[in-house]
């Protein structure tokens, strides 16, 4: 049956309540690493296919670029290519709100596991004497770090098409 929670209520009853509700902090830590490591595959998955789609486009732009053709080569070359360059922004623009809003998942459970290991005394202590676990597992930097690869690869190739692209325009018409 649900209780509202007022003032009056005694301590030990909110603290069982709590309990009931939120679990151990151990359950909460178990659950907050499964977030965080179901978030992070779905980063790496949109990261790959992001960069799969890329390579692609690579492909096909160097491809569309070495085209010799004498009857309607120059024009292939000049209007392929930037709409390669074209289809690659787009597709970066496209692929930046997926990753990032993985990332703010990912940046969410993280720093609520850091609260837990803060907040719970035990808890951090048990999880400073594990061998497999250390501080810049769980501190804010250190997860960034590993997952700027991901964020700032959009931005990358964001660049290089821009780059590629008015290159292969200026060199068509100069």
């Amino acid at each position: 049956m649900p209780r509202i929670i007022t003032p009056a209520t005694p301590e030990h009853e909110i603290s069982e309540h709590n309990a009931r509700m939120f679990g151990s902090p151990k359950e909460r830590l178990d659950f907050y690493r499964r977030e965080i490591q179901y978030e992070t595959s779905i980063l790496a998955n949109r990261t790959d296919a992001y960069l799969a789609a890329q390579s692609f486009l690579v492909i096909a732009f160097v491809s569309s670029m070495g085209n010799l053709n004498q009857g309607w080569g120059e024009m292939f070359t000049l209007i392929v290519p930037a709409f390669l360059a074209l289809l690659g922004v787009l597709s970066s623009l496209n692929a930046w709100p997926g990753i990032r809003a993985a990332y703010n998942i990912i940046d969410h459970w993280q720093l609520k596991q850091s609260h837990l290991l803060r907040s719970e005394p035990l808890m951090g202590l048990a999880y400073d004497e594990s061998p497999l676990f250390c501080e810049a597992e769980t501190s804010r930097a250190g997860h960034r770090k590993s997952l700027l690869f991901s964020l700032r690869t959009p931005w990358i190739f964001l660049v290089f098409w821009v780059l590629l692209g008015s290159y292969s325009v200026y060199i068509q018409l100069a």
